[in-house]
């Protein structure tokens, strides 16, 4: 009985180091696929909250892949990295050996159950997983497009929740909000590595030498007045019944929170990864879920 409760213990421990390998906590990225849901007044259709949920599911395993990817391709640089060198396959906790068949599996699963939900979600996902390969082995070392690869891969997610019901009423402006965000995010986590890492940020990515916090708060300040000007524009058009400027009383959340992310990437290393800003970050988890609640209360009930 022991024997047989150390091999459980050990498959236990093994599918956690499998699933984190997947980066979960950078699953909630993933969420914006319901943006063509919610913003279409689709939510209330189960067909069409089930397709995309699906859609979310597949998308995950699909990032997860990526990641897997990148993983292997740069495990090396990864050990040498305060923060990567914990990860799965850096730290030695899944060999090699183990991580390239699992990566193999994995791809043959995601893509598939995504080619069966719609081919239009398929080639989005083959697009974006060829597109992280290449930031992965080339594209991350390029001032710039390394992060308007990252800022490509939020819109793919969108396009990839659109892909899969009849969308009808999506307004162009979020595809450029989505952009903007992803653009702010990315800069945003390249300021707070360039204050992490300090003099030795090249050593662990070498776009980082390209990068200095004056030129980087700059970028910031100008992606931030296109966000906060473009969501205005949007909301004076956003509900589809016709002239209501309800939707601005988004505004003020917005705001709210692009200010205080702008707060944590001065003061706190933790920006560095924005996943981990909205997992643990309370005023911004309050912010985004107020603003969500407001956005549903104009859609679906104005």
């Amino acid at each position: 009985m022991p024997a047989v409760t150390r091999r459980y213990g050990k498959i236990n421990i093994m599918l956690k180091v499998y699933l984190e390998t997947l980066r979960p906590r950078q699953w909630p990225k993933n969420l914006v696929i319901f943006a063509g849901l919610i913003f279409d007044r689709q939510l209330i259709y189960i067909v069409s909250t089930g397709r995309v949920a699906a859609a979310f599911i597949i998308f995950c395993l699909v990032s997860g892949l990526t990641y897997t990817i990148n993983d292997i391709l740069d495990v090396k640089a990864d050990r040498q990295h305060p923060q990567k060198c914990r990860r799965p396959i850096a730290s030695g906790r899944l060999p090699l050996k183990k991580a390239i068949p699992f990566t193999i599996a994995l791809a043959l699963i995601s893509l598939s159950l995504a080619f069966i939900l719609s081919w239009k979600l398929g080639l989005i996902c083959v697009t974006y997983t060829l597109l992280m390969l290449a930031y992965s082995k080339w594209l991350k070392h390029i001032l710039i497009v390394d992060v308007m690869v990252i800022s490509t891969g939020f819109l793919l997610r969108v396009m990839a929740g659109i892909s899969v019901i009849q969308v009808t009423n999506f307004s162009p402006w979020l595809f450029i909000l989505t952009t903007l965000v992803a653009l702010f995010l990315g800069f945003g986590k390249r300021l707070a590595e360039l204050k992490l890492l300090e003099g030795s940020a090249g050593e662990f990515r070498k776009v980082l030498d390209g990068y200095t916090v004056p030129l980087l708060n700059q970028y910031l300040v100008v992606i931030l007045a296109s966000i906060l000007i473009t969501y205005m524009l949007y909301t004076f058009s956003a509900h589809p019944q016709g002239p209501s400027y309800a939707m601005m009383l988004t505004i003020p959340f917005v705001f709210y929170s692009i200010f205080r992310y702008m707060f944590l990437i001065q003061n706190s290393s933790v920006a560095s990864a924005p996943e981990e800003v909205f997992l643990n970050d309370r005023p911004i988890q309050v912010a985004i879920l107020l603003w969500g609640i407001t956005v549903i209360l104009v859609l679906y009930l104005l």
